[in-house]
């Protein structure tokens, strides 16, 4: 069900995984350490790691908030990155829900999460269906440089 060591990637998605996880609100703690310390073992330094392990979890954390209350993270190594990858069975949403502010400071009461998570990567998308639009889940990837 759940593999936390490296295995196998297909070739047509390159890459190393490191840790893969299904996940509730229970388990968010022991994902932010298990994320910090592949983060650790693969090189990224402090501080970034620390942003990265928060960015991480505001994701994680909305999946459970918004999206069914489980999700599902997968983490790799991909080139000079280090990939997270959070994808859950809610309504989706787009990347134009972020603001474009930090939230309170433009009106927005929501948001801050994403806005978070997208300033502190050097790579953020959002995937699947935009909310209302009838499709289910989304997948939020962000990565940071590891030199």
């Amino acid at each position: 069900m759940v593999s936390s060591g490296p295995a196998e990637v297909p070739a047509e998605e390159s890459g190393r995984r490191l840790l893969q996880r299904r996940f509730t609100a229970r388990l968010l703690p022991q994902l932010r350490l298990l994320v910090e310390e592949c983060a650790a073992r693969e090189g990224l330094c402090e501080p970034r790691r620390g942003e990265f392990v928060l960015a991480v979890d505001e994701i994680a954390g909305n999946a459970v908030e918004h999206a069914g209350g489980s999700g599902r993270l997968e983490l790799r190594q991909v080139g000079d990155e280090l990939e997270c990858r959070i994808s859950d069975a809610g309504p989706g949403f787009s990347e134009e829900v972020i603001p474009e502010l930090l939230p309170g400071l433009d009106g927005a009461t929501k948001g801050r999460g994403l806005w978070l998570a997208r300033l502190v990567a050097d790579r953020f998308t959002v995937a699947g269906g935009a909310a209302g639009a009838g499709a289910t889940g989304a997948v939020v990837t962000l990565a940071v440089r590891l030199r």
